[in-house]
């Protein structure tokens, strides 16, 4: 009885989807959104790995902690990435102000 009445409707009568536009722009992710590349979040944010997902964090600023990769490919080990530092700025080692640098956190520096 279902099919014969599907019919007598017509297909007009049946709402069709229809993906939006390529054309239309959609919406860049904010903090703590999901994401699959940088690209993907606002201006200032980077798509970096929190546990097994990617989430829109911050760019580093001056004066943050950075994490400095020995390795290449070291990044995707990471289960909580960091961004990278912001424009003008490079990840290096501590400068300690006691005589020993026994420190060896990085941060975000002036180059």
């Amino acid at each position: 009885h279902g099919a014969a009445e599907l019919d007598e409707i017509g297909a007009e009568a049946l709402p069709r989807r229809t993906p939006a536009p390529a054309w239309i722009p959609t919406a860049k992710g904010e903090e703590g959104d999901f994401c699959l590349r940088s690209s993907d979040c606002a201006a200032g944010l980077c798509c970096a790995r929190h546990f097994w997902s990617k989430i829109c964090k911050p760019v580093l600023r001056e004066g943050q902690v950075c994490t400095r990769h020995r390795r290449k490919g070291a990044h995707g080990l990471e289960i909580f990435q960091r961004c990278q530092c912001a424009e003008g700025l490079a990840c290096r080692l501590q400068r300690e102000q006691g005589p020993a640098d026994t420190s060896r956190l990085h941060t975000c520096q002036r180059h």
